[in-house]
């Protein structure tokens, strides 16, 4: 979207300031006009300054510092997309369009989270017409960001002014152009001196479009939280008076330009404007006054305000005129009670242990922290604003309790030093006290050890995992079992309403489903990895074994699936469609004659689509709309509506383990389980032939599951530079990670370890009998002989853990926690039972008869030794 450049606003007029501060982003050229101005905006603010001072300016609240791209930024010790690099007209001057535009591509985007190119309108038609910055602008897209998006392309023009023809041009390209302020105004036509009106460069230099018959453009309309109100439509014309008022004003397909709430009073402040990533909506953030934004006098069109926003404006407006007598009365007017309840609720809050317990103190919390901040004229906006500044700071405070803070507390309420916390050598346990997560900013790295350097003790440690409290959780998951074993449907309809926040009135869907349409490219995928999955499970299949161990004696085995198995597939909001295939193909070729899916319905009560086609594939009997605990007690003993199985396989968290664990050990029940779980972990070997860039992936593909996740790189003599390399790209490209706050947690508990030779390094691994091995080294497949523990392995640069993931064709339920010393992964023998038979002819019996009595008479079981001795009298 357009951004605008502001380099003094003594010269702008003060409409034009006024508008372009609703536009997402504002680009500074003077890093003090921006730390003066940062605490009275909601636009993210970007600044041009040096690399010595760009972290003391995000420390202020900007969002982005923009810095000489010939300047380094290791030590500036940020997260990247707090950076932009700018590329001058004098370094374009100096090395041509061509060159720059392949510098950002190759050096620009992957050290920052944007690119800000300065040309003349003559190269930037020359950066248009060759495809070069349309190449940039695709590079930049597929470069993640931290917080989720991609990195952008910014142009700034350079000793010209902007046409709309070149806004278009390289909105088209997939960049943003930045245009100066002072060449903008906010009437609707272009001014005689060429500047260009706001509303349209807006819509021009975004390449906002409509594919309605009329061109108006789709406009959603929310409030300070981003709550929807309602949906409008605008055009150049509605958007120019909206900006130029300040406030709601569309463009009604009845009545033309229709300046909301102008007779009915419920008019709104215009905060924002934004446009969607497909640029074919625009959002209006308003603050919304009167009845609300619907006709019927609601506040949204689709009902009332519900939580958090509805208590905030219930209490503004008791603010203004609360009830005689009430108890919101009470506390807006007595600041000791309202005092001494905050305490009190923040202690409840603080005390509670169970989730329901924990969910009611917090809303206790929020209504007296809002009737506080309602009493002294604060906004929810203005407390969301508060935390966005929070969260730019790069220098934090280390969080540590007020001095006396802890030591007033009961002494119930502290906790008592654990045996971890004195241990010199720190455990990877999760709940290792001495081990923090990497704060932001701060470096994301593996803590190193090498192994000449560890006593035996310190080693065994390395070998450990997260420690799980199985009493604790077995305590929590057994009265679930026990209700949905008893109450059946009723129990598991109460425990989906509780933990899913759904209610149903059935929750199971049974075969044929109705398939859902997927999209083109997500059906091929998920036929793709049906496809290589079913191939390489279906040559598992083995033919039967008939042996004759001596004359007249011969032994048989032979396989047949077991009939009833019921799939758990971790969900709900999560898409695992992948899951559904790695334990549903496998049953269909084993010849299961029920498979049973159980995963968590969506919010909406609905089957998540990609594993209900899944379902339908595989040829599933029926899919349960249950998660957790509840989905497998309901497996496990059967209900009114799930049927009963005989095998529950597939992931879940500790307490779907949990349950599996008690279901499998209650003869009752009569199951078996796949295999006992733990969190997901990895481990790399890597030499000096590996990629830094591909062993910190697969690394970070792990990591990113959970903070409890464990990877391992075990380096096989490489040099400091060599190892330094790789945790530079484990840092650079975590912090383009979404999830990067999980990897935060999970990467500084995880290791490496120095190693002087393969050998070292692989019995390492085999000691460790990690779920996931992947081979960085060279000729990676002569070492699988001298794998002895493992999941899976994944050998040589290519082979990548995501595939076997997803679709390479092995199974990706595999043995985590060091089990995979005695279990294997699902497969499809997993799914089968062998049987054994015998049969004796006349002479064969003959044969081993006196064998077996002297046997039984050693045992002394005479019925055993009678059994073959009756026989042999007729003979």
């Amino acid at each position: 979207m357009l951004v605008p450049k502001i380099t003094s606003t003594d010269a702008l007029e003060a409409p034009v300031v006024r508008a372009v501060e609703m536009l997402p982003t504002m680009l500074y050229a003077d890093a003090q006009q921006a730390m003066a101005v940062v605490d009275n905006t909601d636009a993210e603010l970007w600044a041009n300054t040096t690399a010595a001072e760009a972290k003391e300016l995000l420390n202020r609240g900007v969002a982005v510092a923009v810095i000489d791209a010939t300047q380094p930024t290791d030590d500036i010790g940020v997260n990247a997309e707090r950076l932009a690099m700018r590329y001058t007209i004098a370094e374009v001057a100096a090395n041509g369009v061509d060159q720059v535009l392949r510098s950002a591509q190759d050096d620009g985007i992957r050290r920052a989270g944007a690119v800000v190119i300065e040309m003349t309108a003559v190269q930037i038609d020359v950066a248009v017409t060759n495809g070069g910055l349309q190449r940039l602008a695709d590079a930049a897209a597929a470069c993640l960001v931290r917080n989720g998006g991609s990195a952008r392309v910014l142009v700034e023009q350079h000793g010209g002014v902007w046409t709309l023809e070149q806004l278009s041009a390289v909105a088209a390209s997939g960049a943003d152009a930045v245009v100066p302020a002072e060449e903008l105004i906010v009437e609707e036509e272009p001014s005689e001196d060429l500047r260009l009106p706001l509303a349209t460069a807006i819509i021009t230099g975004s390449g906002l479009h409509s594919d309605r018959a009329d061109g108006l453009l789709t406009t959603v309309v929310v409030d300070e939280q981003g709550v929807c109100l309602g949906v409008a439509y605008s055009n150049a014309a509605s958007l120019a008076a909206a900006l130029a008022a300040a406030q709601g004003v569309y463009w009604s397909r009845r009545r033309g330009l229709w300046h909301k709430g102008l007779t009915s009073g419920a008019t709104q402040k215009l905060l924002g404007i934004a446009v969607d990533c497909d640029s074919d909506v625009l959002r209006f953030r308003v603050h919304q006054d009167g009845a609300g934004f619907c006709h019927r006098g609601t506040r949204t069109c689709f009902g009332t305000a519900t939580g958090i926003s509805m208590l905030a404006q219930t209490l503004a407006a008791r603010r203004e005129q609360a009830l005689a007598g009430s108890y919101t009365q009470r506390l807006f007017d007595d600041a000791e009670l309202l005092r001494a309840k905050l305490i009190e609720e923040a202690g409840e809050l603080a005390d509670a242990t169970d989730p329901a317990d924990v969910a009611f103190e917090a809303a206790d919390v929020l209504y007296f922290a809002l009737v506080k901040c309602a009493a002294h004229g604060v906004s929810l906006a203005d407390i969301e604003r508060s935390l966005d500044r929070k969260h730019r700071r790069v220098v934090r405070r280390r969080g540590d309790a007020k001095p006396g803070a802890i030591a007033n507390l009961p002494k119930a309420a502290v906790n008592p030093p654990t045996a971890s916390s004195t241990t010199p050598f720190p455990r990877t346990s999760v709940l290792c006290s001495d081990i923090r997560a990497a704060l932001p900013g701060e470096q994301i790295c593996m803590r190193v050890y090498a192994d000449d350097t560890l006593s035996a003790p310190e080693r065994a440690a390395l070998m450990q995992r997260p420690i799980i409290d199985s009493q604790e959780i077995m305590q929590r998951v057994q009265p679930i079992v026990d209700a949905v074993r008893v109450g059946g449907d009723s129990a598991m309809r109460d425990f989906t309403a509780r933990f899913d926040g759904v209610t149903l009135d059935a929750q199971v869907v049974r075969a044929p489903f109705e398939v859902p349409t997927l999209p083109v490219d997500v059906r091929a995928a998920i036929d793709q990895a049906y496809a290589n999955i079913h191939k390489f499970h279906a040559a598992q299949l083995v033919a039967d074994t008939h042996v004759e161990t001596m004359p007249g004696v011969t032994c048989s085995r032979f396989s047949r699936a077991i009939e009833r198995i019921g799939l758990y597939v971790p969900g709900g909001t999560a898409v695992l469609p992948s899951t559904a295939l790695m334990l549903g193909v496998p049953a269909q070729v084993a010849g299961c004659r029920e498979i049973v899916l159980a995963t968590p319905p969506r919010p909406d009560g609905s089957i998540v689509p990609e594993v209900l086609y899944v379902a339908h594939k595989v040829g599933a009997a029926a899919v349960v709309k249950a998660g957790g605990a509840q989905a497998i007690a309901a497996l496990a003993y059967g209900t009114e509506t799930v049927p009963k199985v005989d095998k529950i396989c597939g992931p879940g968290n500790q307490y779907v383990t949990a349950a599996k664990m008690l279901a499998q050990n209650d003869t009752a029940a009569m199951i078996s389980i796949d295999m006992p779980a733990g969190p997901s972990e990895l481990l790399v070997i890597a030499d000096a032939s590996s990629n830094p860039a591909y062993v910190a992936s697969d690394l970070l593909s792990q990591a990113e599951h959970g903070p409890d996740s464990q990877v391992v790189l075990l380096a096989v003599d490489l040099s400091d530079t060599q190892l330094a390399a790789i945790h530079t790209e484990v840092h650079r490209q975590a912090e383009r990670l979404p999830r990067v706050d999980v990897v935060r947690r999970s990467i500084p508990k995880s290791f490496c370890l120095r190693l002087p030779s393969l050998t070292a390094a692989l019995d390492f691994s085999n000691a460790y009998a990690p779920e996931h091995l992947i081979l960085h080294n060279a000729d990676a497949r002569a070492c699988l002989p001298d794998v002895v523990n493992a999941g899976s392995v994944f050998v040589g640069p290519y082979s990548p853990e995501s595939c076997g993931d997803y679709a390479s064709g092995t199974n990706h339920t595999l043995p985590t926690y060091g089990f995979s010393r005695m279990y294997s992964g699902v497969s499809t023998t997993t799914f089968l039972k062998h049987i054994t038979a015998q049969e004796l002819t006349r002479d064969g019996l003959a044969n081993i008869a006196q064998t077996v009595m002297t046997l039984a008479e050693v045992e002394e079981l005479e019925a055993h030794r009678n059994a073959v001795a009756i026989r042999m009298q007729d003979m």
